[in-house]
């Protein structure tokens, strides 16, 4: 049996959302603003890719049983 991650169905899709919002936005912004606001879109999509890849490796983990 595999754990649960600390992040529910409904939150786990919101920050796949926002992740693929952030990453397709920065690359738009640094082609049409030239200043570097762009690089904060990147920053968030890389806390927001974080947060996932550490939920989806706690979902792998096996239950800890204890006696």
């Amino acid at each position: 049996m595999r754990s649960a991650g600390f992040l529910s169905e409904p939150q786990r899709r919101l920050a796949w959302v926002g992740f693929m919002l952030a990453a397709f936005q920065a690359p738009l912004a640094a082609a049409l603003i030239d200043d570097a606001s762009w690089l904060f879109a990147v920053v968030v999509a890389g806390v927001v890719a974080t947060v996932i890849l550490i939920d989806d490796a706690q979902r792998r983990r096996p239950v800890q049983q204890t006696e």
